[in-house]
């Protein structure tokens, strides 16, 4: 199951939208931000297909 999940970008502060797939528990991933893109580290947990944690963080360069 997918879902749009809407965050503010650590760089630009926009907000930005990424498709989460809920049907994975756990995923960390890098993408770039549609607006700067800058790399954001997204990291973000599901249970159940409900979106329990999520973060998204600059990386260091």
């Amino acid at each position: 199951m997918e879902v749009e999940h809407f965050f503010t970008c650590p760089y630009c502060w926009q907000t930005v939208s990424m498709i989460l797939d809920l049907s994975i528990e756990e995923q960390s991933y890098v993408e770039d931000c549609e607006v700067c893109c800058h790399p954001i580290q997204v990291s973000y947990t599901a249970e159940a297909f409900e979106l329990t944690g999520f973060s998204a963080d600059g990386i260091e360069q």
